[in-house]
């Protein structure tokens, strides 16, 4: 069973940057994946951007693209999420997720593993 915490949201004007972090535990399997989500008010949970424990890629959502980076931590069991030149739309909570499966996987059902999220508001 892993767990997953989530930590690093708040309030941030926008054009301005923050990073999540997310830390886990209980892990037992080798490859799967780490991703973020986010989910605004009233809209469903979203792809942002993963990251392969199977073999180091990455991908990002094309709304985020150039603006924010996923990153591991691995001797801190930790991966962040950097968030640069925020815009009013990325205001939502963050969500970190893994999974144990071996692929890419954009949609939330392909994630066994939740954090309870960290919410990140972006004035204009």
């Amino acid at each position: 069973q892993v767990q997953l915490v989530e930590s690093g949201g708040g309030l941030v004007q926008a054009g301005g940057s923050v990073t999540l972090s997310c830390t886990y535990s209980g892990r037992t399997f080798s490859g799967g994946a780490i991703a973020w989500f986010r989910q605004a008010q009233g809209k469903e949970r979203e792809f942002v951007a993963i990251s392969s424990w199977t073999d180091g890629s990455t991908y990002d959502s094309p709304s985020v693209r150039g603006r924010f980076m996923i990153s591991e931590n691995s001797a801190e069991n930790s991966f962040y999420l950097q968030m640069n030149r925020l815009k009013p739309e990325d205001t939502a909570e963050y969500y970190c997720a893994a999974t144990s499966l071996r692929g890419i996987f954009t949609s939330p059902l392909g994630y066994e593993y939740w954090g309870q999220g960290t919410p990140v508001t972006v004035s204009s």
